[in-house]
């Protein structure tokens, strides 16, 4: 694996790292607040970097409680889309919405807020789970000449692979940083297969220590 010298066209997106995703919090990731180290190493030395919130109103379609009798990990059917149900996590302006707090948010350039809505959730950076509504984060990197995105944060099976499948489909190279990722493997075999269809779409693998300057 070698060096990947970042450039004037590369941009890095911090996927949710989140106090709820992390030990502790309702939805953690396993070793989720491990992440935080080999971002906060990267990313100052990215021209661009955006960072996403999970920001979720009370009584959010993705929360288990929200559907009477349901618990976590069922799924039931949203205007047509198939959503698993989570514990209540990242609900708008509380402390488990709030980034970690050992990550490095003065490098953050942009903060996008994802899941703002409440009959929709939005696992990807790009595109909501609806499929049609989009965030705008590809016209803003567009717009500033980004061609490459690096991706990292949580859940490397969720909202990490979403954001890296539509930054595929929205016509930028990608990169994975995997050891600033973790994932929940929720149904078992989630984390692989997801890794599996990144690098059939092209997606390149690299890590913390191999993502250098120019």
């Amino acid at each position: 694996m070698s060096v990947i010298t970042v450039g004037r066209g590369d941009a890095l997106l911090v996927i949710d790292v989140q106090n709820d995703f992390c030990p502790g919090g309702p939805l953690a990731v396993p070793g989720g607040h491990e992440v935080v180290p080999a971002v906060n190493l990267i990313a100052r030395r990215f021209p661009l970097v955006v960072a996403t919130q999970d920001w979720h109103p009370k009584g959010h379609c993705s929360f288990a409680s929200t559907h009477a009798g349901k618990k976590p990990l069922e799924t039931v059917v949203v205007g047509g889309t198939v959503q698993v149900l989570w514990p209540d996590h990242c609900v708008q302006g509380t402390r488990g919405a709030d980034f970690h707090p050992m990550l490095d948010t003065a490098a953050f350039h942009y903060i996008l807020r994802k899941g703002t809505r409440q009959a929709v959730d939005s696992y990807s950076a790009f595109v909501e789970n609806d499929r049609t509504t989009r965030t705008g984060l590809d016209g803003l990197l567009k717009g500033l000449g980004i061609e490459r995105v690096f991706v990292c944060g949580l859940a490397t099976d969720y909202c990490v692979a979403a954001s890296a499948r539509d930054a595929v489909s929205a016509g930028f190279s990608v990169v994975l940083v995997e050891d600033a990722c973790r994932g929940v493997d929720v149904p078992p075999g989630s984390l692989e297969e997801a890794i599996r269809t990144l690098r059939d779409l092209g997606v390149r693998m690299t890590t913390s220590s191999r993502v250098a300057q120019s």
